[in-house]
């Protein structure tokens, strides 16, 4: 890398999310002076997602207490921020950011169709998947932004009845909040039991008793058909034939990584970014955290190999945004990106937490706590997934100290009758 990119003096983060906000706070945190500057599509300020389908729906909280940082903190930073200003491309040559007005917004900042810049950030995220055939139908939501969930949450009304499609962390905790909202809530998922794709089908399974533990009923193992309604949403059509009416549906299928504005970039694009394990994506200078970012991590390696990952936790984020303000301020000292993965999800009155990379071909097995259903008074337990006889990954329901411990012991790929041992001394 030259001198000059060893010492970049315009450094540009497109997306005001949570990585990009922690990669400008890591930035200035090295003790750099660079002209910094920070894009973001919303036209509000880097904000906290997950509250987003808990506490800001069920109304404990407000938008002005999702803020990340403190009124005037970016001043304080001297950080040059552009909102409803969205990235519409990437000119790697000439190092510029092409930008226009965000559709859903108001730009600040200055009116230029380019952003120049030495050293670049990538952190535009994700965006969630639409149900098909669903565009312009008044009460179907997806839950991504403050705005969605402000939408949605006008619609929690007592008595409506509410359908939630996908049956995933995000899908299980609009139920909950609806169903504290005193909804009528549905939850419908294709797959045998909610949160397969996070917990494996055993543990989903278990979990999802939640759910009808707290009256909301669920639907598994059949697909939407579509939504019934010209103007204003009346039922969701099954693949069965049957039907749902709802008043407001919610729609949780996943997302897409925010990467169309760089196509014809010179990037790898290959479900989100593909980068190197220290977040650069192949030109100096440029590197990508978050949601939108695919890249190894040393942790996972022994168990899955080396082949870049995109990961969609909150702590991937705040780590990815970290590492990478020390990384681009001394690439010649950078880093590899190496942390046991971490996500966690409230649900009514309960706490989930996973750490690891659990995966469908794992074993897994209740260590800590009762093996009864979750509908039993004493449901807390902590289950262990075993690859290759060793701990891959563990998941805890209402078992925040026993969590804790694992998740130290994961660090050091431990195997799996380690786990053993140390759950026999949590009984």
């Amino acid at each position: 890398m030259s001198p000059q990119m060893n010492r970049p003096e315009r450094v540009v983060v497109v997306g005001a999310s949570l990585a990009g906000a922690r990669a400008a706070h890591s930035i200035r945190a090295a003790g750099h002076d660079c002209a910094l500057t920070l894009i973001g599509a919303e036209s509000h300020l880097p904000y906290d997602r997950p509250p987003l389908s808990k506490e800001f729906l069920t109304g404990e909280r407000e938008a002005h207490q999702l803020m990340l940082d403190a009124d005037g903190a970016y001043d304080e930073l001297d950080v040059e921020v552009m909102l409803g200003t969205a990235a519409v491309g990437l000119d790697l040559e000439n190092r510029t950011v092409a930008v226009a007005p965000a559709a859903n917004g108001s730009a600040s900042g200055d009116s230029r169709a380019t952003v120049p810049f030495d050293a670049l950030v990538i952190a535009t995220g994700a965006a969630a998947r639409p149900l098909p055939r669903t565009e312009g139908i008044e009460g179907v939501h997806t839950l991504r932004t403050l705005d969605d969930s402000t939408a949605i949450r006008d619609g929690l009304v007592a008595g409506a009845r509410v359908a939630v499609v996908g049956g995933g962390f995000i899908g299980s905790e609009v139920a909950a909040s609806a169903k504290v909202r005193g909804c009528e809530v549905t939850v419908i998922e294709a797959a045998s039991a909610p949160l397969v794709r996070g917990l494996g089908a055993e543990m989903g399974t278990r979990v999802g008793a939640l759910h009808n533990q707290n009256g909301v009923e669920l639907r598994l193992g059949v697909g939407v058909e579509g939504v019934l309604g010209s103007d204003r949403v009346e039922a969701v059509a099954m693949a069965d034939g049957s039907r749902i009416e709802a008043d407001l549906v919610v729609v949780g299928i996943g997302v897409v990584p925010n990467t169309g504005w760089l196509e014809g970039s010179g990037l790898q694009i290959d479900n989100g970014v593909v980068c190197d394990a220290t977040l650069c994506c192949g030109p100096q200078g440029v590197y990508a955290v978050g949601d939108v970012a695919r890249a190894p991590n040393g942790w996972l390696a022994p168990l899955y190999g080396e082949s870049p990952i995109r990961v969609e936790h909150w702590t991937a984020a705040v780590e990815h945004g970290m590492a990478v303000g020390r990384n681009l301020m001394a690439p010649d000292e950078a880093q590899p990106y190496d942390s046991v993965p971490f996500v966690w999800s409230d649900q009514y009155d309960a706490r989930i937490q996973v750490a690891g990379h659990p995966d469908a071909d794992d074993d897994v097995e209740v260590l800590v706590g009762s093996a009864a259903d979750v509908s039993d008074t004493g449901r807390s337990f902590l289950a262990g997934y075993r690859r290759d006889g060793r701990l891959s990954a563990v998941m805890a329901l209402d078992s925040i100290r026993p969590f804790v411990r694992f998740r130290r012991l994961l660090a050091g790929h431990p195997t799996w009758d380690e786990a053993l041992e140390l759950a026999a001394t949590l009984r």
